[in-house]
């Protein structure tokens, strides 16, 4: 009875520590293929931003805006696409073969995941943070644009993302002097697609309502920009630059409708009709011309330039003065001249009136 008894234990305790061991076998099998799913998760999450970092190696771009600057003045610019000076961001409306404009690169490279975008906010002002990250899809649906679903991705054909009704382009550019360099620069940081949706009773494009799509960064955008060539001469075609330079190097003209200031109002708000708007945008565009004229005296030396002022105004006040003596002795001078001819006058009547008057007749004979 012992022997069976201790035969039992025997084989219970075997069967106990064929199962201890066979679990952590267990167990190592399933880590295996949690950390394979992942990182083949892993893999997939990050093909977006390896194609990002290499086309950031292949096409370097300009550094950020330093965060330490001594002087900087940040506006928002709206851009007309329908002029000439901001065409080259329009055409071709429709993708023709490498061929595409500004609206239409964002979207693919939104489609694709190979940069990210923002939602536009109420204020009007950029939001990067992670939290107002934009859904592509959810863009898609907001505004009305077509899209079939094949799978994992999103198929949208070309006539219909609606590219040629974003006709404005609202850019914010930042102007700053680097003390650390001693330059002064003048960058887009962020650029935002306006869609303008005409509805049965607008003419001509007139009256439409606009829509801002989104906001993306420039430094996200920079390394495909700078591998899509823009046409900027009506005149001659062959003179080519990339999207990149074509921010880069300011050949966009747009009209100031906001800047940062803290109250956070923009120029609609503050300007009671257009011509006062049209004042305040000169009254912006001057003061930037101004700074940047001024820039290499502006901060260190600003007791030479007090000198140089108070000697300016003291030359300014002196010439006038001279001025005013030189207009003085001419008109002295002139009721000097003017006294003399009316003495000689005077004198010449007195002389003819004492002198004794003598007839002379003529006879015949």
């Amino acid at each position: 009875m012992k022997t069976i008894k201790i035969a039992i234990m025997c084989l219970t305790l075997a069967i106990g520590a064929g199962q201890a061991w066979a679990q952590p076998t267990k167990s190592r099998v399933a880590q295996n293929a949690q950390r394979q799913n992942a990182a083949g998760t892993s893999k997939a999450s990050t093909a977006a931003s390896a194609q990002t970092s290499r086309a950031s190696l292949m096409f370097p771009t300009a550094v950020d805006v330093p965060e330490d600057v001594s002087w900087r003045r940040d506006i928002y610019r709206s851009l007309d696409l329908t002029k000439d000076e901001n065409a080259a961001l329009y055409y071709p409306v429709e993708p023709q073969g490498d061929q595409v404009n500004l609206y239409t690169l964002l979207f693919q490279l939104l489609n694709q995941g190979k940069i990210p975008a923002y939602t536009y906010t109420m204020n009007g002002r950029e939001d990067f943070s992670q939290t107002n990250r934009m859904h592509f899809k959810d863009m898609l649906e907001r505004y009305g644009i077509y899209y079939e679903v094949d799978g994992k991705n999103i198929k949208v054909a070309a006539s219909d993302n609606r590219s040629a009704e974003v006709l404005t382009f609202y850019v914010k550019e930042s102007s700053y002097y680097d003390q650390h360099t001693a330059t002064y620069h003048s960058r887009v940081v962020a650029i935002c697609p306006v869609l303008h949706d005409s509805d049965d009773f607008s003419f001509g494009g007139e009256g439409a309502t606009k829509y801002p799509l989104f906001w993306v960064k420039i430094e996200d955008v920079e390394p495909f920009l700078s591998q899509h060539m823009v046409m900027t001469s009506n005149i001659n075609n062959a003179a080519q630059m990339s999207m990149a330079d074509f921010f880069a190097t300011n050949k966009y003209k747009g009209d100031i409708y906001m800047t940062t200031n803290m109250q956070g109002k923009t120029l609609a708000e503050t300007a009671k009709s257009d011509s006062a708007m049209v004042n305040e945008q000169k009254r912006i565009e001057k003061e930037m011309k101004d700074f940047e004229k001024h820039i290499w005296a502006a901060p260190v030396d600003s007791a030479k330039i007090a000198q140089r002022d108070s000697i300016a105004a003291a030359n300014a006040k002196t010439s006038k003065t001279k001025v005013k003596k030189e207009k003085a002795s001419r008109t002295d001078s002139r009721s000097t001249t003017t006294a003399t001819k009316k003495e000689k006058s005077s004198s010449s009547k007195s002389s003819g009136s004492t002198a004794p008057r003598v007839s002379v007749r003529r006879q015949r004979h």
